[in-house]
């Protein structure tokens, strides 16, 4: 598969665990994920990641409401390292668009990683902006999609067309929900997926004899069922 696998999370442990996975090619994050692993000190766990990393591709969020300091963030966050990109939000929670501030990133010559699009609109309107700067992101969120009962496969291949013409541009299919996302991301012509540590540890089961994997399922069922000591 050409499609390339980010992982997504913030536990250092996960992390540094990933950093020796062959599969693995870069790695993402969010202030939600961050939180939810116990991350105090932004700057502490960005540098802690970088050591891990060993120069990998690895996007940091900026988490302030207000546009001049958002773009203060992105300007820090831009100077930890060469292969870091600063994640900006499609918009604020007012639902002002980010795009002002995405021309001063541009300008400024910062990596950019553009997150929690969701429309085929959205993605035209950032790519209007990013398409002739420095390289970039674009995060279109195909699982939140999904959950709303929409089929993602519509946008995303809408999405590849868009970022065709701008070879700085790679998009992301953000927020898969099983391992045959990775696949989907492929066939539909995505640069790149985010997966989780669960996620990641199925693609070696890829290819796996159906016949097979049920005589397994059925293996550990019994095995269970034994090891609890059920009777009837």
């Amino acid at each position: 598969m050409k499609v390339k696998i980010f992982a997504d999370g913030a536990d250092l442990a996960n992390i540094k665990s990933l950093a020796s996975n062959k599969y693995v090619r870069g790695f993402t994050t969010n202030p939600s994920l961050m939180r939810k692993a116990g991350v105090v000190d932004y700057q502490t766990f960005a540098k802690d990641v970088q050591n891990i990393i060993n120069g990998r591709p690895v996007s940091f969020e900026v988490f302030s409401d207000d546009f001049e300091d958002m773009y203060r963030q992105a300007k820090i966050i831009a100077g930890w390292g060469a292969n870091v990109y600063a994640k900006i939000p499609v918009t604020n929670t007012k639902g002002q668009s980010t795009v002002p501030l995405l021309k001063r990133l541009v300008a400024d010559g910062v990596q950019t990683n553009v997150t929690a699009l969701m429309t085929v609109a959205q993605v035209h309107e950032v790519v209007a902006v990013l398409g002739n700067g420095p390289a970039a992101y674009v995060s279109v969120f195909a699982g939140r999609i999904a959950d709303t009962g929409c089929d993602p496969i519509p946008v995303m291949q809408d999405s590849v067309k868009i970022l065709a013409p701008y070879p700085n541009l790679e998009l992301i299919w953000a927020s898969s929900r099983e391992a045959y996302n990775i696949v989907q991301a492929d066939l539909t012509g995505c640069h790149i997926i985010t997966v989780t540590t669960d996620q990641l540890a199925k693609v070696d089961s890829f290819g796996k004899d159906l016949n097979e994997f049920s005589l397994d399922t059925v293996k550990t069922f019994y095995k269970d069922a034994q090891a609890a000591g059920f009777k009837l």
